[in-house]
């Protein structure tokens, strides 16, 4: 339990509302945002008490002021917006028409509140936002490149690699020097360079993201980035320089390196506008022209997976405002990339943390092999000293070789394609670098070509450090989980891990092989995502990626973006690319982050093609059912993993169309499309008249062939009329207690088993599926040495040993064994529920969930025969408390009745119902 809550829950204290104010101000989802594109930006707040203790703080009205100045905003004069008040009880506002913003400028808001009595707060510290380039015709610059314009590669029919790999080409770098002969008040920078960049400004770089831009379908929107770096500039002489990356842009084959597919969107090319305001409010604007130099830059081979880099090629000094030497031409003027310029509205990738070796080993002569513990995304960094021309070579990998070397057969690599890092010595003194346009998926690495110094030759460069970086999307934290069980609390941490490697600007199924954005698990893993990160600008912008991916008759590939199209040899779409279990996600993951976020613009980015490709699959159904694509894949059958054994592809199918097109009509009803909502609602209803005639076993009282996914799936979309839930229930839970406990549902299965089993009684059957430590189970990964959740339910090490998509636990950890759960969709009090699920083996649990409304805290545990309930609920907020039916129930030593902030109780069968407003409560009852 948090220190300060269960303070205040034992302190008794039950005050009144005191009033309250606003904080954590965000625009467009970020705080303090760097470069949004929008005129009608979204402003939202959390409510803060202004007593801690109080309960039942209400918001009931809100000012918003937006102003070009930060004093005008603490003066209270909005010379950009003013909403004047509103009566609301939303934390959030929006202008009803443009605002008068201009490209690349600051400005300042901030938002008064008022409580339950009708009290204003004082205006909250103003907060800034800086614009993006807002008008195409704003960005005065243009492509450039080093090479003259060539065609675009188109992606291929398969993921099948050439038999002619290219040799390598180093990439470009850029510059432009210029005077400033005034002092600077400001300066904004706004750039794009394809497929990454990164950016200096007087030999410093503007930003500790990387790998900017973040991957999108070129051919439909290209991002570009926006900073402030008013910090970098100076009078005189100063300098800009650039260094690309082909990172997924321009995907090629090299001799003996590892790729997963090819294909060019063009060549690399950047484009850049710098705008600089002087003291006397007059501005000097910097932009990409042929004014710019260029010439081949020291990244000599660069992919999404490989990274080559010749330190000697180039001066040093080269991104800093000096005369240069021979070798740089004027760069030339290209065609962009069809795709729109827009603001990159996730935030970039980070490096969150640093990992150091905890072993070195030496397997064989001149080969060391590097420890960190902890199998994550990153890169390797590296301090180097030796000869000009030496060369380090480093072999990232997830599993060792019975030889002790590093086995690189789980991420990608197989016998003569390899992936590995290598850089090349300038040879003078101490040397630090790291890969800036490619990461990998790994524990360990093995160094080559250098050494530490007690074991280092003559000659041979000496590894002065080496260390780790974790590279994630910077996603704020949202939750956390914490229990007396050691077991769940390593699952929690086993699936975190996978879910963190797998963030980078799309949702990717693992952070080595692939990294592609594999569409079933932003909606079935939602939960996992929402209650870890605060993902609702990474949902927004895969919205967007799913819209640009459909095809011309409604398809929803089951990447996006589609990088590689996965093709049969007669061009007909094959299973990976065409499954509606995948293709479910234009639906159901916008509608999973409304659910959390309660924000409607991520519907409506979709709703068209939701509404397309319902009517692709339409035309695709054969007697009212559906039956084609991947499956319940990776289940657990006689097989190896794969395409689905046990359940056949008419039922997970058709169950999906039926979420698809009743997820529709929930959409249409929350967009006021009532004229949509009624036919969607219509035909789901059809579907479920169909599924139970044609799928429901009567000799078995099951579904199909009555396997666990069979008969979750249709409990949990309420596809099973009432008279069968109990039938279907027992058949689930019997096919699991007779294998011991263990599951046999794979990737799209286990989330509905989770589902079923938590909303129908038997989290007991949840915990007990949890707890095995034998093969399959999590317990048996984290048996087998796993830090992050693996492919296979069986870690298998010929599969990969970082992978998101059977991270399910996580909705029962903070759903039903925390019990905080969350829904926009729903009204009031119904929005925020907790019901925890004490199960029996655990004595207590202590979940924290940030949600949009603010903080929620749920805490159980038991002691000395009673039960002991913790529940926080965010000013501004109400929520429904479920409690066991017990004879009495005290909340803080008084009963409910008598409770502070209690607005009713209802009792059930067996719980009871307790409404409260915001504040932190705390009950006691007898155990039942």
């Amino acid at each position: 339990m948090p220190a300060q809550a269960l303070a205040r829950s034992k302190r008794g204290d039950r005050r009144p509302s005191r009033g309250a104010s606003a904080g954590d101000l965000k625009v467009e989802w970020l705080p303090s945002p760097s470069g949004i594109d929008t005129v009608r930006p979204r402003f939202s707040w959390i409510l803060h008490p202004a007593d801690a203790r109080a309960r039942d703080v209400r918001q009931t009205a809100c000012r918003v002021i937006v102003a070009t100045t930060e004093r005008a905003v603490q003066r209270g004069s909005g010379d950009i917006w003013d909403s004047g008040i509103r009566q609301t009880s939303a934390f959030c506002l929006q202008p009803p028409s443009n605002l008068p913003l201009r490209s690349q400028t600051r400005y300042w808001w901030s938002v008064m509140v008022w409580d339950g009595a009708g009290r204003p707060s004082r205006r909250c510290k103003p907060a800034a936002f800086l614009t993006g380039i807002l008008k195409a015709g704003d960005w005065q610059a243009q492509w450039i490149a080093a090479e003259p314009d060539t065609p675009p590669m188109p992606l291929p029919p398969s993921a099948t690699i050439p038999n002619e790999p290219v040799a390598p080409k180093p990439l470009p770098v850029f510059r432009r020097d210029f005077p400033l002969a005034k002092p600077v008040a400001g300066a904004v920078v706004s750039i794009s360079g394809l497929g990454h960049y990164a950016l200096n400004v007087n030999g410093l770089p503007v930003t500790s993201g990387v790998l900017n831009p973040g991957w999108t379908n070129y051919r439909k929107t290209v991002f570009y980035n926006t900073f402030d770096v008013t910090r970098l500039l100076r009078r005189g002489c100063n300098a800009l320089s650039v260094m690309l990356g082909n990172g997924m842009y321009n995907a090629e084959s090299y001799p003996g390196r590892y790729t997963k597919f090819v294909g060019s969107f063009g060549q690399p090319k950047l484009i850049l506008k710098l705008t600089i305001t002087h003291t006397d409010d007059s501005q000097t604007v910097v932009v990409s022209d042929t004014v710019w130099r260029t010439r081949p830059g020291p990244v000599v081979l660069s992919s999404a997976y490989n990274e080559d880099f010749d330190a000697g090629r180039i001066a040093p000094d080269w991104t800093v405002a000096a005369p240069h030497g021979d070798g740089w031409q004027p760069a030339l003027e290209v065609q962009g990339p069809s795709g729109a310029l827009r603001a990159q509205n996730i935030p970039p990738v980070a490096e969150a943390k640093t990992y150091k070796p905890v072993s070195i080993t030496q397997p064989k002569p001149g080969v060391f092999v590097y420890d960190f513990g902890q199998n994550m995304s990153g890169w390797p960094k590296i301090a180097v000293r030796g000869p000009a021309g030496a060369t380090v070579k480093l072999t990232p990998a997830e599993l060792l070789a019975e030889d002790g070397l590093v086995d690189p057969y789980s991420a990608g690599g197989r016998p003569g394609i390899e992936h590995y890092y290598s850089y090349t010595l300038r040879g003078r003194g101490k040397e630090t670098w790291h890969p800036q346009f490619s990461y990998y998926g790994f524990r360990y690495l093995q160094v080559e070509g250098a050494a530490p110094a007690k074991a280092a030759g003559p000659g041979t460069p000496v590894l002065l450090s080496l260390e780790a970086a974790f590279l994630h999307d910077d996603l704020a934290p949202t939750g956390q989980f914490e229990t007396t069980d050691t077991l769940f609390d390593r699952i929690h941490r086993l699936i975190k891990f996978a879910l963190l490697s797998n963030s980078f600007s799309v949702l990717s199924d693992c952070p080595h092989r692939e990294k592609l954005g594999w569409l079933e698990q932003t909606y079935l893993n939602a939960d996992t995502v929402f209650c870890n990160e605060d993902a609702v600008t990474l949902y927004e912008k895969m919205a967007n990626d799913i819209c640009d991916s459909q095809t011309a008759d409604g398809m929803v590939p089951g990447i996006a973006p589609e990088y590689v199209a996965f093709l049969n040899k007669d061009g007909s779409s094959a299973i990976w690319r065409d499954s509606p279990e995948w293709g479910a996600a234009v639906v159901l993951s916008p509608l999973a982050a409304y659910r959390y976020y309660g924000d409607r613009h991520v519907l409506e980015i979709a709703y068209p093609a939701m509404k397309r490709y319902a009517g692709y699959l339409e035309k695709r159904l054969k007697g009212g059912l559906i039956g084609f694509g991947m499956g319940d894949w990776y289940d657990i059958g006689p097989a190896q993993p794969g395409p689905t054994q046990l359940t056949s592809l008419t039922l997970t199918s058709t169950a999906t169309y039926y979420a698809i097109v009743s997820g529709i009509a929930e959409v249409a009803r929350l967009l006021e499309r009532e004229s949509d909502a009624g036919p969607y609602a219509g035909r789901a209803a059809e579907v479920k008249r169909v599924f139970n005639d044609k799928l429901f076993n009567p000799a078995t009282g099951g579904y199909d062939s009555n396997s666990q996914t069979a008969n979750a799936m249709p409990l949990a979309l309420g596809l099973v009329p009432p008279e069968r839930r109990q039938q279907a229930l027992a058949n689930l839970v019997d096919d699991i207690r007779a294998r011991n406990n263990h599951v046999t549902a794979g990737d799209i299965g286990f989330h509905y088993v989770v589902m079923a089993l938590m909303e129908n009684g038997r989290a007991d059957v949840l915990y007990d599926i949890l707890s095995r430590t034998d093969a399959p189970s999590y317990g048996y990964q984290l048996a087998q040495g796993a830090t992050a959740l693996t492919e296979a339910w069986n870690a298998n090490r010929h599969n990969s040993q970082n992978h998101f998509m059977l991270g399910h636990a996580e909705t029962w950890f903070y759903r039903g064994l925390g019990g905080i759960d969350v829904d926009m969709c729903r009204q009031g009090a119904d929005r925020i529920r907790v019901a925890p699920q004490t199960v029996a083996g655990i004595s207590g649990v202590c979940v924290r969930y940030r949600s949009v409304l603010g903080e929620i805290v749920s805490l159980w545990r038991r002691k000395n025969g009673m039960l002991e309930l913790f529940a926080g609920i965010p000013a501004g907020a109400q929520a429904k408390i479920v409690l066991p039916s017990v004879t009495e129930v005290r909340e803080h030593g008084v009963p409910l009745a008598s409770a502070k902030g209690v607005r009713s109780v209802e009792t059930q069968a067996d719980k009871r119902i307790v409404t409260v407003g915001s504040g932190d409560y705390r009950f006691v009852l007898p155990e039942s």
